[in-house]
């Protein structure tokens, strides 16, 4: 399960930006998860609420904003939903698409 080892990562992160900011208590994380990062929301949460125990964030509550996969067609400038499992042909013109334009983010976008 690499979701605890994220979910530490997370942790000690915010507990850095916090200390930099001159804060020690951290109710809620905010993070951006893609549908195609490899990650688990619910398995990541669960890992959070485990790691989090005798830390400064021992309080804190984990928010993950789930990302869609989007992918964009060039030749007809169609941007569509990839899903899961993915599939990268537009639906518009039936080409292969070569950019991914979101789907694989894994940040951290809040500490409060």
């Amino acid at each position: 399960m690499h979701e605890l080892s994220i979910a530490t990562a997370i942790i000690e992160q915010a507990d850095a930006r916090a200390r930099a900011d001159g804060t020690d208590a951290v109710s809620t994380v905010t993070v951006r998860v893609g549908e195609l990062a490899g990650i688990v929301p619910d398995a990541l949460t669960f890992a959070f609420e485990v790691a989090r125990d005798g830390t400064a964030l021992a309080g804190a509550s984990l928010v993950v904003e789930q990302i869609p996969a989007q992918a964009y067609c060039g030749p007809c400038a169609e941007e569509f939903a990839v899903g899961m499992p993915p599939f990268f042909w537009c639906p518009r013109c039936d080409r292969p698409s070569t950019e991914l334009r979101s789907g694989r983010e894994l940040e951290i976008t809040g500490i409060q």
